[in-house]
């Protein structure tokens, strides 16, 4: 059975390994096929596809689109989008600026508390990289103030720290729209998660179907598995392909390269709906 992972992060976004590093590893872990789906960027296709050459790994091209429902964020998996599309170039860049400002005003308010710059943080950073709440963690971590990003959030980015800023960003409905418009595949990531879970009703999915829904993420270790049956359930009523991955991080969490996989027919299904870009075949 081919080895499918379609959720992990490199540098661009907030992964610790370049793209290159991150298609050397899913060699290592034997995987047949890696998605790349930086966080609201879509800059390390081109090092991922080059880093794949005469590998024998496949990379899908694809994205996780940040999107806001009431007080949660619900994050949307968008695989082989057209990255030059004007709507989801707009939307994305919209995100990346909204973040950067809400890094720039937690650090603001950190720093009252702790010794910690701006400077700090962008030294966490790659040229161009999607900056978010995990810099921020690795910042603490080099300055000694938390042990690693797990302890960050557990504590002074936690959403009760006191430090906390919610950040802007559409809602679910229309970041999938964006991505069918793009030619791409939209699946939701860990729908069992924090906040997700509450908010994603049987209504609210239908909404997101009428838009262009077409996977859930059931298989992910965010996932509790007192919800399995209901995502399962949920997938089976509204027709939406089954996915599974590990949400790879690589230092930077504890999720492994193909811990949950997505099945070869699965992967059929994206293939044959995508229409904005195409898989890079090493």
């Amino acid at each position: 059975m081919p080895r499918i992972d379609l959720h992990t992060h490199s540098s661009v976004s907030d992964g610790t390994e370049s793209p290159a590093e991150l298609v050397s590893a899913a060699v290592t872990a034997e995987l047949d096929v890696v998605a790349l789906t930086d966080h609201d960027s879509t800059a390390g296709w081109g090092e991922a596809f080059e880093a794949a050459r005469g590998t024998g790994l496949t990379v899908l091209p694809g994205i996780e689109l940040s999107t806001q429902l009431d007080y949660a964020s619900v994050h949307i998996l968008g695989y082989l989008v057209d990255p030059a599309d004007a709507s989801l170039v707009a939307v994305t860049e919209r995100i990346r600026a909204e973040r950067l400002h809400r890094a720039e005003a937690m650090v603001e308010r950190i720093s009252a508390d702790y010794a910690l710059d701006w400077e700090d943080v962008l030294a966490q950073t790659t040229p161009g990289a999607t900056v978010g709440r995990p810099h921020i963690a690795d910042a603490l971590v080099a300055r000694g103030h938390v042990p690693d990003r797990s302890a960050a959030f557990q504590s002074i980015l936690h959403w009760r720290g006191g430090y906390y800023r919610p950040h802007k960003a559409p809602l679910p409905v229309d970041g999938v729209r964006v991505i069918a418009e793009a030619g791409g595949v939209a699946v939701i990531a860990h729908p069992g998660g924090r906040g997700p879970d509450r908010l994603l009703t049987d209504t609210r999915v239908r909404t997101l179907v009428d838009a262009g829904l077409f996977g859930l993420e059931v298989e992910h270790r965010d996932n509790p598995a007192s919800t399995h049956e209901r995502w399962v359930d949920l997938a089976t009523r509204f027709g939406l392909v089954m996915t599974g991955a590990s949400d790879y991080h690589g230092s930077g969490k504890p999720n492994r390269l193909g811990e949950n996989l997505t099945s070869p027919e699965a992967y059929a299904a994206i293939l044959a709906r995508g229409s904005g870009s195409a898989p890079f075949a090493g």
